[in-house]
């Protein structure tokens, strides 16, 4: 098992902070399989959201993903804010240096002690800029939700449970005039009032895909066909094209 594998109390110990402290090793062999270095690849969905910036219409991409993917989709960074953090970055934690993430990756891959060295070079441990249980979401986060949602005037969501929070919440900081696509393999986030009690949030901003719908689309399938569907729509299926075939 995991545990046994990584010498875990429990499975979410490997991305607690403590426990990092104490045992950095388990984290940094996970990392060789986590580290985007050409084991996981963007894929269409990742370039479509390329593509929405390059036609001028992204404001921001809001993520949960830790891959940064969308990085290496060629996404810049100030159009991204990866609410949990992801490898695109790296910190001391004992000095709050800012360690390149070039060393950072070679530290993982080359040498199972790696971190060791990273720790003589900086004067303490150094992890990915990922959002450890105990951490606080990364500050530009929340700046950033307050400045865009209000701007908003279509909100696309892929790809998601809808059940983390303060992430989840996200679809309703929209105007509620806002247009909202779920792009999604199954309905999630809709609009639910259960007898007895409410579903978190659920109850006011919910998806509706039924009668009372006034501005919430829904395509049940695939991110990857969701967003070639939505290319060939708009008339923007070569422009996809060349950035898939350009990879």
């Amino acid at each position: 098992s995991k545990l046994e594998k990584y010498g875990l109390p429990h499975p979410e110990a490997i991305f607690e902070l403590d426990f990092f402290r104490n045992n950095p090793e388990p984290f940094y062999t996970l990392a060789r399989e986590l580290f985007p270095s050409g084991k996981y690849m963007p894929t269409p969905a990742h370039y479509f959201i390329k593509l929405l910036h390059e036609k001028g219409i992204l404001l921001r991409c809001f993520t949960q993903n830790i891959d940064s993917l969308e990085s290496l989709a060629g996404l810049p960074t100030h159009k991204l804010v990866a609410a949990h953090g992801n490898f695109d970055s790296a910190t001391c934690i004992d000095t709050g240096e800012k360690v390149p993430i070039d060393e950072v990756e070679k530290a993982i891959f080359d040498d199972k002690y790696g971190w060791k060295t990273l720790k003589k070079n900086h004067g303490g441990l150094v992890k990915p800029d990922i959002v450890f249980f105990g951490e606080q979401l990364p500050s530009h986060f929340f700046r950033l939700v307050q400045e865009d949602f209000p701007k908003c005037d279509l909100l696309i969501v892929m790809g998601t449970s809808l059940v983390v929070q303060p992430f989840a919440s996200l679809i309703g900081r929209v105007q509620t005039s806002c247009p909202r696509l779920l792009i999604n393999r199954e309905k999630v986030g809709t609009y639910s009032k259960r007898s007895g009690g409410y579903s978190v949030g659920m109850d006011t901003y919910g998806f509706r895909f039924d009668q009372t719908n006034y501005r919430d689309a829904l395509f049940l399938g695939d991110c990857d066909m969701g967003v070639k569907k939505l290319s060939e729509m708009l008339g923007w299926e070569d422009d996809l094209n060349s950035l898939l075939v350009g990879a």
